[in-house]
């Protein structure tokens, strides 16, 4: 690798100037006019620590079901997509992770265009090399619920190597409860429940390594009060009474999502603690860290060496508006296992 400080800029002579992206016009309903089209937009200017990245792969989350429901349209066109895997193409000054080349997972930043294009920029201290064990659409399906997993276990539970207790796992078998399922087994010692309501789910979680499942229609009857010392929440709507429930003294709650008008006064009176994970408050909030590119870097070689397995269940492509379109309606029927990930190319 050239050191940064004897190159301000490196970009491949073929790298273009133009992205073709697949971007909103207008938000709400995954079928209304203008929610996707095919637009180019100038890529722009390749800044320090920025990395020019051909995407191969990105998949689709939640996040970006809530970010086209509530986009007016009064920005112009908006790029979505919040994973992606791919190889760098250009680098700006001061890059010393990574050179022209070299393939990359990440889930990128809300504050920039994202990764439902043929390139993308994005900082450098929130890639990862790609795992050399996963392909490109294997890869994508990981960055974002990996990154929220690990935060959710390792710094709000604040769970070690030698950790037990019983943790369980709400939403088991999505995308970020599937890499809880995981990392919790592989990397603690605590007992890993997860709550699924249908077959396919329960197999899916017993399969990523949780030590037993429990029908979250029945969660009263099927863990019991006093049972559980951590629990991952990604629902949390009219969930308070319950987890205070199940939750022993001092047992504590991380979840991911947004439920308005919260009411914690249940979790009171055996002092349990509730604590959200936001993955993007590292590049929101400090622009120098390296978190995310440290956990990607680390991950990458749990994947490598067999640890963790990638998450995909479902790949199609190539990206454009109606498979975008396609590939948003079925996440948002709450039917999916694992992730669901869009090809670039055929």
């Amino acid at each position: 690798m050239v050191p940064a400080r004897e190159r301000a800029y490196v970009r491949l002579m073929n790298a273009p100037n133009l992205a073709r992206t697949v971007a909103m016009t207008a938000g709400g309903p995954v079928d209304a006019a203008g929610t996707f089209v095919s637009v180019e937009r100038p890529i722009g200017e390749v800044g320090p620590r920025d990395l020019l990245v051909r995407v191969r792969a990105v998949s689709v989350n939640p996040v970006d079901l809530k970010q086209r429901a509530s986009y007016d349209g009064s920005d112009g066109a908006r790029v979505l997509g919040y994973d992606a895997a791919g190889t760098v193409v250009a680098v700006g000054d001061g890059v010393s992770f990574f050179e022209v080349g070299d393939d990359v997972y990440y889930a990128g930043s809300l504050s920039r265009s994202g990764s439902n294009t043929d390139h993308q920029l994005v900082d450098e201290r929130l890639v990862g090399h790609k795992p050399s064990a996963l392909d490109f659409a294997e890869a994508a399906a990981v960055p974002l619920t990996l990154l929220t997993a690990w935060e959710a276990l390792f710094e709000r539970f604040r769970l070690g190597s030698r950790s037990t207790g019983t943790l369980l796992v709400m939403g088991a078998a999505g995308g970020v409860g599937s890499m809880v399922v995981q990392l919790a087994r592989r990397l603690t010692d605590v007992e890993v429940v997860a709550a699924a309501s249908r077959p396919e789910s329960a197999e899916w979680s017993l399969d990523l390594g949780a030590h037993r499942t429990v029908d979250r229609h029945r969660l009263r009857e099927e863990v019991g009060p006093d049972a559980v010392d951590h629990l991952f929440s990604p629902f949390s709507a009219g969930m308070v009474p319950l987890c205070a429930e199940l939750l022993r003294v001092h047992g504590d709650v991380v979840a991911i999502d947004e439920p308005e008008g919260l009411d914690l006064l249940p979790l009171k009176e055996k002092s349990q603690g509730w604590l959200w994970e936001f993955v993007f408050t590292s590049p929101l909030h400090d622009e120098e860290s390296t978190a995310h590119h440290d956990v990607l870097e680390q991950a990458a070689g749990l994947f490598d060496s067999g640890v963790l397995r990638t998450t995909l269940s479902r790949c199609t492509g190539p990206l454009s508006p109606s498979v975008l379109r396609e590939a948003h309606r079925a996440v948002e029927g709450h039917g999916m296992v694992g992730k669901l990930v869009v090809t670039a190319e055929e």
